[in-house]
């Protein structure tokens, strides 16, 4: 955890000093003025400890307000530093193509209040418009054809949420909408692949209760994301049960005699010395390898010693980036980004963007989702 803090503060840091001096060169503030920016910025930067520390404490309604400030600055920042740096590429090719060439090109530099104000305008554009992205779930459809599944039992429907992380910014009216769609699809089984829950989990009964207003006729299967034991072991898994789920941790269940669901623990749990580790393959070996088999597993990660001993990988965590242009990096971390991906084994790996929003309450260019996965006969598959 500290070596992780080190790192954000010290990128995030690294964009605030870069916010400042492009301030600096548009409007060249004074003495008093730099040191009441430095002050407005440091607490920015702040801002995300300052969330945590409120919480601990108790004072949620100050956590909360601080959250959709700080959050929501992120979400400003990020997308002007995208966009501005966008800006400075293209004078440095103007330098360049001008010392390369010979030429003076100077009238095609743009000077440094519109270079900084057009990225500022922009992103708080982009930002109003991610804000309602963010509540627009949509819904994704995939049909898998399997033997396995007897032709007259016709299909069997599985939902997928994950990464909502019910907290302080996603509250009930968000959770409200998910659960709208949820129903709409007429689940026989619904299940969570982690993230639910974020860091503060207090005052949740509403949410907890709207959850409970799902009942598929196969159940509720759950497994832990990584803010799970961040928002606290315990207290996650008391909402899960008490919103109806059943929490696997490295355990599965064969539900209606026809598939095997199978849930394992996020690695995160390691640090805190709460992850119920087991190898994937020697789990999945437990349960009938006549029965379609669903792993459920937050991190989008296929392991060797798994491939090829189950149907149906459900994923999430990378939130397909949230915000463009981050999905280049999230990319880096998990090449499983979103999305479909088959293999030779008749493996087969979903990776959901997820329904809610960590950090910023945005979404660019990267819309939430439940996902609806039906499973039929082979005969019947329409859909690859």
């Amino acid at each position: 955890m500290v070596l992780f803090l080190l790192v954000f503060f010290l990128i995030y840091g690294g964009l605030h000093l870069y916010l400042f001096a492009k301030i600096r060169g548009a409007f060249h503030p004074g003495f008093g003025s730099s040191l009441c920016l430095i002050f407005f910025l440091i607490v920015m930067l702040l801002a995300p400890i300052a969330v945590r520390v409120s919480e601990r404490y108790g004072f949620e309604s100050l956590a909360r307000i601080i959250s959709y400030v700080g959050y929501l600055w992120m979400g400003v920042l990020f997308l002007f530093i995208t966009l501005s740096l966008i800006f400075d590429f293209y004078h440095f090719f103007i330098r360049a193509g001008g010392f390369i060439f010979r030429r003076e090109l100077s009238h095609l530099v743009i000077p440094p209040l519109y270079a900084f104000m057009l990225p500022v305008i922009l992103s708080l554009v982009l930002n109003m418009y991610g804000y309602f992205e963010a509540k627009d779930v949509r819904t994704e459809k995939i049909t898998i054809g399997s033997p396995k599944i007897p032709e007259k039992t016709g299909r069997i429907r599985i939902v997928q949420i994950t990464d909502i992380h019910l907290g302080l910014v996603v509250r009930e009216d968000r959770m409200r909408r998910i659960i709208e769609e949820v129903i709409k699809t007429e689940p026989d089984v619904l299940v969570s692949t982690g993230d639910l829950v974020d860091g503060q989990i207090n005052n949740l009964d509403e949410a907890m209760g709207l959850l409970r207003e799902i009942r598929p006729k196969y159940g509720k299967y759950a497994v832990t994301g990584n803010h799970e034991f961040f928002a606290g072991l315990d207290q996650a898994l008391e909402f899960l049960g008490n919103s109806g789920f059943t929490v696997l941790r490295g355990e599965g269940a064969t539900v209606a005699g026809l598939i095997n669901i199978i849930g394992i623990d996020d690695p995160a749990g390691i640090r805190y010395g709460l992850y119920k580790g087991v190898s994937e393959g020697e789990l999945l070996s437990r349960f009938p390898g006549a029965h379609f088999t669903v792993l459920l597993k937050h991190l989008p990660i296929v392991e060797r010693d798994a491939s090829g001993m189950f149907e149906l990988q459900l994923s999430g965590h990378t939130h397909g980036g949230q915000i463009f242009p981050f999905c280049f990096i999230t990319k880096l971390f998990f090449p499983f980004h979103e999305g479909n991906f088959t293999f030779r084994n008749n493996s087969r790996l979903y990776v959901s963007r997820g329904a809610g929003t960590w950090g910023p309450p945005i979404r660019f260019l990267s819309p939430p989702e439940i996902t609806v996965i039906d499973i039929v006969h082979e005969k019947k598959c329409e859909t690859p």
